[in-house]
């Protein structure tokens, strides 16, 4: 009978050993990471006041600078030059666009200038008439092919292993976990599975019209030169309706394109978490906020700062940035 009891107590001792241990390994156990299991704590534990039924555990995420890097370009920038590479001689109206100019100069004032729009406009233009199959498989092959400037490894193995963990963590104490960014969606879900484990129906994202049609009596989805929705900046609040339909509970984001956002989930009733991942290491990824062109984090700061949000120190809070460093 002792035997079985100190078994039993074992149990227990290992049980609440568990809860207390999260399984977030590359976070240093500092304010940042204790604020954000302290809350996954109290809206996930049934005898909590703050408890919040699984259906309402809603998370978002932007994606550039949140869930991987974005320096020195956008990494889908990157891509769109390419792209916008192998059909330039198509189109020699392209030599008077900003846009065009932006991306081939990687000028990153001249690209802040014409904005995102104008941008996924050029690169609609440059696969209109590509079915939504044929670009998924020029994302995919591209992906293979291409390597970061400075790291000299393909681009989506820079994502940040903290927030691989967290994603993982969030959806084992019953949270859904969505992607919601200014980038484009199909881009997007060509590879976010593999990555951060969310499936293609819960990435919500910039739209290129598409339209259904028959080719050769195969039922075909094709682009056409049309961007139907932006979602950044006030635009992602608007997607989140859309496409989940519940206000989110939790947001994280890194820059001003992300506030809207972070506004959205903070504002409401029982325990709301909002978290900025702030890029402040230059030795192990880059260090910018306030004067930076890519991923400006200047606004989002001040009202981070005024409503107590969760600022994740990449520099303090993370023991390694990519998957493939040690910790």
């Amino acid at each position: 009978m002792r035997r079985r009891t100190l078994g039993v107590a074992a149990l227990f001792v290992f049980a609440v050993a568990a809860m207390a241990e999260p399984n977030l390994p590359s976070w240093h156990d500092g304010p940042a990471k204790q604020a954000i299991v302290q809350f996954v704590r109290d809206v996930s534990d049934k005898q909590s006041k703050y408890f919040v039924p699984p259906a309402e555990r809603i998370a978002v995420f932007d994606n550039d600078g949140t869930l991987w890097s974005e320096q020195p370009l956008y990494f889908q920038a990157v891509f769109m030059l390419d792209r916008l590479k192998a059909v330039a001689p198509d189109h020699p109206e392209w030599k008077d666009s900003p846009a065009y100019q932006a991306i081939v100069l990687r000028d990153e004032a001249l690209l802040a200038k014409v904005g995102t729009k104008a941008v996924l406009e050029l690169l609609a233009i440059a696969n209109t008439g590509m079915s939504t199959t044929e670009y998924d498989e020029t994302i995919n092959a591209w992906l293979k092919t291409a390597v970061h400037p400075r790291f000299k490894r393909p681009y989506n193995e820079l994502v940040y292993a903290p927030m691989q963990e967290l994603l993982s963590y969030l959806r084992e104490h019953g949270f859904e976990t969505w992607i919601v960014s200014g980038g484009g969606i199909e881009f997007m879900r060509a590879w976010t599975e593999s990555a951060y484990g969310v499936p293609p129906e819960r990435v919500v994202g910039s739209i290129v019209e598409t339209k259904f049609e028959l080719k050769e009596g195969a039922p075909t989805l094709v682009r056409e030169p049309k961007v139907a929705f932006v979602d950044d900046g006030a635009g992602k609040p608007v997607g989140i309706y859309r496409a989940i339909g519940r206000r989110p509970i939790a947001a994280f984001g890194n820059s001003d394109g992300d506030l809207q956002m972070l506004q959205f989930a903070a504002i409401g009733d029982g325990r709301r978490l909002a978290v900025i991942v702030h890029h402040d290491d230059t030795e192990r990824e880059y260090a910018y906020d306030r004067e930076s062109r890519i991923g400006r984090l200047d606004k989002a700061l001040d009202e981070a700062k005024a409503r107590k949000w969760v600022v994740v120190s990449m520099k303090d809070d993370w023991k390694r940035i990519y998957p493939w460093e040690t910790q």
